[in-house]
């Protein structure tokens, strides 16, 4: 019984088992659940076999293609599926749209050309415009219901055999019909499953020999072998067709998750990178106070109990600090990652980078306005990966190419300006394919220190990247402290 349920889930007796679907979805249980659902989906789909046995996961397969060609081929056989038009994507369909058409055009070629070829094959008279449209109606009703198309194809085929036959023509398709039928099974093979294709191919063999044998082989000339065969290489084609599309869209789909997965992973390299300097150079600053704390005390003779405390309180305070940040931001090194033993580089070691890449055959030049002055480490460092990030694009984007680099010291923060001429046409060296990396883990630099940045091609053909580092202006009393 539905409303028999044992710990929350309705129990089917043995003798509901073979009900048919409509009496189980119809008995409206008191509190539907999802449960419910399932337990009927699941009793219509694979029922179980004799004396309540499971039935096998062959058979189970077998019996769901089977429900899913009976739905394709009758109970959604006339359903509407209008012939979609290309794709406005294209250069061509965007500038032309009539172009657009041009499959709906193609069918009423091929349709129109089934129609001229029953009426050339048939008696003269009403019965061969008759033959002529019964070629032409089922390629047509492929723009709308193609499925039907195919069953349509097959009876509109006997009657032209039957009104529309000449002396000695074939059986049971007249040279119309056969034309118009290949056309029906392509179009809907385009348009269907490749399963659902074979099985038409079946039924076209069906259709064939059982009107043969209907008829008498002896009193026509059969024309079923070329119809198959013909037919058959169609639909293998078709076939063909469908999976290497398959086959593209998958690799594309992978493609696009591999892009995907490459970029966060290289922004997360990249965060993980200025993680470990933000940490070393914090690390080191507080380090620098922890100590300074300790030995203020003994830089004053007899200085007072408060001052003391007070300066054992700072140290206090920056040991719990530099605790603290060592804990949260050193998991980030990975397990064979290793401090540098050198400072982390400033742009006062920007000299150094300029001749590395001169070395490597960019001709770079430097310009420097502004009063020079001692920024925060943390600006320094950015500035000199960003800079190094831009020369290293250029290496491998623009070979041949010459560059610039501009530092601008402004009131308010750091100015930077990396841009390269276009490379020249005819050079030995091509241009290495890049994902944008390099530029994301410039941005999430800038963003890092609240600043703004701009990379995209410069007026004549090359690449510039501007960028705006803020730091806070240093009052005097912050200077006399």
């Amino acid at each position: 019984m539905a409303g028999d349920t044992r710990k929350g889930r309705p129990v089917v007796p043995e003798g509901d088992v073979r009900e048919p679907a409509s009496k189980v979805t119809t008995a409206p249980p008191a509190t539907p659940t999802v449960f419910l659902v399932t337990e009927t989906t699941h009793t219509q789909t694979t029922p179980p076999g004799p004396a309540g046995r499971p039935r096998s996961p062959e058979f189970r397969l077998a019996a769901d293609a089977l429900r899913s060609l009976r739905q394709d081929l009758f109970e959604d056989a006339f359903a509407y599926r209008p012939l979609p038009r290309l794709s406005a994507d294209g250069p061509r369909t965007r500038r032309l749209s009539g172009v657009r058409l041009l499959p709906h055009a193609v069918v009423a070629a091929l349709g129109v050309m089934a129609f001229f070829l029953a009426m050339a094959s048939s008696d003269s008279g009403p019965a061969a415009l008759l033959c002529g449209l019964l070629a032409l109606a089922p390629v047509l009703l492929t723009l709308a219901r193609p499925v039907g198309a195919f069953w349509f194809s097959l009876g509109a085929s006997t009657v032209a055999a039957v009104i529309g036959r000449a002396d000695g023509s074939d059986w049971p398709w007249l040279p119309g019909s056969f034309l118009s039928h290949l056309v029906v099974l392509t179009l809907v093979a385009l348009r269907t499953r490749p399963r659902t294709a074979a099985s038409m191919w079946v039924m076209t063999a069906v259709y064939g020999f059982a009107a043969g044998g209907l008829f008498g082989w002896h009193r026509y000339d059969t024309n079923v072998p070329p119809m198959l065969l013909a037919s058959a290489l169609i639909l293998l084609a078709v076939s063909l067709r469908h999976i290497r599309r398959q086959a593209q869209q998958e690799v594309t789909a992978q493609q696009t998750v591999t892009e995907h997965e490459r970029s966060r992973r290289t922004l997360l390299e990249e965060r993980t990178t200025i993680a470990r300097e933000l940490h070393d150079v914090v690390a080191h600053h507080m380090s620098v106070v922890a100590i300074q704390a300790e030995a203020a005390p003994y830089r004053v003779e007899n200085p007072p109990e408060e001052l003391e405390k007070a300066f054992a309180t700072i140290r206090e305070n920056a040991v719990a600090a530099l605790t603290e940040l060592r804990r949260v931001l050193g998991v980030v090194r990975a397990e064979d990652y290793e401090a540098p033993d050198a400072p982390q580089p400033t742009l006062a070691d920007l000299d150094g980078l300029l001749a590395n890449v001169r070395e490597a055959g960019l001709t770079v030049d430097k310009a420097v306005t502004g009063a020079v002055r001692e920024l925060p480490q943390g600006v320094e460092l950015s500035a000199y990966r960003i800079v190094q990030e831009a020369l290293s694009n250029t290496l491998r984007h623009a070979p041949g190419a010459s560059a610039r680099v501009e530092i601008g010291y402004v009131l308010g923060g750091l100015g930077l300006r990396i841009v390269n001429t276009p490379p020249p046409a005819p050079h030995l060296v091509k241009p290495s394919p890049g994902a944008g990396h390099g530029i994301t883990g410039m941005r999430e630099r800038v963003s890092m220190l609240n600043g703004e940045m701009t990379a995209g091609p410069s007026e004549d053909g090359g690449y510039e990247v501007t960028v705006f580092l803020p730091v806070p202006a240093v009052t005097a009393s912050e200077e006399d402290a």
